[in-house]
């Protein structure tokens, strides 16, 4: 396996995003109602490797984190030029 491949695996938006709301200690229900979708969803969400933009602003914008940084950072270390 190459080593982007290792790479992209290892970025998962999902993930960072429950790990975000693990540390703020905030309830999934109260995820669910400040994104407006359903728990079972944001359980499918915490699933994503990857997110759709407007979904992705929401829960910035609910969880008060830029997760656009870090998808930046992370495009910038694969991109090669």
């Amino acid at each position: 396996m190459s080593d982007t491949i290792a790479e992209e695996s290892d970025f998962h938006l999902g993930r960072l995003i429950r790990a975000e709301l693990d540390r703020q200690q905030l309830s999934i229900k109260w995820f669910a109602h400040s994104i407006s979708c359903s728990r079972p969803n944001c359980y499918c969400i915490f699933e994503r490797q990857y997110i759709d933009i407007e979904l992705l602003k929401r829960i910035c914008q609910a969880l008060r984190h830029n997760f656009f940084i870090e998808l930046a950072e992370y495009m910038g270390s694969v991109i090669k030029d």
